[in-house]
């Protein structure tokens, strides 16, 4: 008697932990679903009849957002190098960093207009220019920037158009997603990007009749 009362008292403990345990779940998922951010995600239908067998999603982000991902970005890219530059976006991009110039380095400071181009890319006009209290033409300092200024592949620096090309649409991202520009208006506070989502890439297919 004592050893099926015990079990009768096991049992009920197995009982009680896992109604429990299934409780505090419901409740975060709950808790989750109320304040996920989902007003800034744009979902359109999907279409099964798309070319690319794929789905576009819209999302809104914000200057502030934009900026951390930015340098962040930005710091990886120069660890284990002695160069520093970053951006603030403000009523334009503002590149701001170091360049070395002969035995040391000068403080940079140049001031973009960013427009966006047909195919989502950014086209980064150059507005003002300054590296430190040399007098050089724009295009000679666009020049050095493009020598020593590390960026990645899909940044290009045009010194004889004095701008910045920035194709997002080339980005390497691991999710194989595609990424483009829909808005960037750092005036309003307004930057959408448009994301490509490939069905294979999830290991979808999609058959076509």
């Amino acid at each position: 008697m004592k050893k099926r009362k015990f079990n009768v008292n096991f049992n009920w403990k197995k009982l009680f932990y896992f109604m429990f345990t299934l409780n505090v779940v419901s409740i975060l998922i709950i808790i989750l679903l109320i304040f996920w951010p989902v007003q800034e995600t744009e979902i359109p239908s999907i279409d099964h009849d798309s070319a690319e067998e794929s789905s576009e999603f819209i999302v809104r982000t914000t200057k502030q957002n934009l900026n951390e991902l930015v340098n962040a970005y930005i710091e990886k890219l120069l660890q284990g190098t002695n160069h520093k530059y970053r951006v603030s976006l403000e009523e334009d991009v503002h590149l701001i960093g170091e360049i070395p110039v002969f035995s040391t380095t000068v403080p940079l400071s140049i001031r973009l207009e960013p427009i966006v181009q047909e195919n989502g890319d950014l086209v980064l006009m150059q507005k003002s220019i300054s590296i430190g209290l040399l007098q050089l033409p724009n295009k000679k300092i666009m020049q050095y920037i493009k020598k020593y200024l590390p960026v990645p592949e899909w940044v290009i620096v045009n010194p004889k158009k004095e701008e910045i090309y920035v194709a997002v649409s080339e980005m390497d991202i691991k999710s194989n997603f595609q990424v483009s520009v829909e808005q960037f208006n750092l005036d309003t506070n307004d930057l959408a990007f448009k994301i490509n989502v490939l069905y294979q890439s999830l290991g979808i297919n999609v058959n076509k009749d």
